[in-house]
């Protein structure tokens, strides 16, 4: 097989129904980019060599539940899941809390109280859900907008690309749909916590 002149939707298909070596190439043949990008983020190499395993996994994992759907975009999807673990490692290493430990130290000043944290979510929850149930009100294009840059981190640039647009136009959209988004919370009056 002459891989090198299979498209990466072809190879996406072949791995489908069976053939686990179109997998293989496709991680051959976009491992030094995405890997290139991944150590952008993390400046460091072991780092995002772990990562982009990650990466990987969740690709294969997407692929095998059938959820893929990226139709000829297989590069910019995998990009957007490097971008998103390479992100979520940092949130991660941020809520790692440390201590010395001193003769002031409380362990009660660490330890979360989980009645006030199981009331503040359940109301955080139920306000996202509302918001969310209010999202599906916006215009069709202000809600495309919306979901690509909100939901599938894509930059303005490539919102713009698909949805055959100008940058101006997908920002004005953004703006537009945040706009009508507060209007709608305001009218509602969904306190909206952080």
């Amino acid at each position: 097989m002459v891989c090198e002149k299979i498209s990466d939707q072809e190879l996406v298909s072949k791995y489908l129904r069976g053939h686990e070596p179109s997998l293989q190439f496709l991680i051959e043949r976009h491992q030094e980019k995405v890997l290139g990008y991944i150590i952008s983020k993390v400046k460091d190499r072991q780092l995002a060599e772990d990562l982009f395993q990650d990466v990987f996994i969740k690709v294969i994992k997407t692929l095998r539940k059938g959820n893929y759907n990226e139709e000829g975009k297989f590069l910019p999807w995998v990009m957007r899941i490097s971008h998103n673990i390479s992100i979520d490692y940092f949130r991660n290493a941020k809520k790692l809390k440390t201590t010395s430990g001193t003769k002031d130290f409380d362990i009660f000043d660490i330890i979360p109280d989980e009645e006030y944290n199981a009331e503040d979510k359940i109301s955080k929850d139920m306000s996202l859900n509302t918001v969310k149930e209010l999202i599906q009100h916006l215009p069709a294009d202000q809600l495309e907008v919306l979901k690509m840059r909100m939901y599938y981190e894509m930059s303005f640039k490539d919102i713009a690309e698909e949805t055959n647009v100008s940058i101006n136009t997908a920002l004005g959209r953004m703006r537009y749909a945040i706009m009508n988004l507060r209007k709608m919370v305001d009218q509602n009056g969904i306190i909206l916590h952080g």
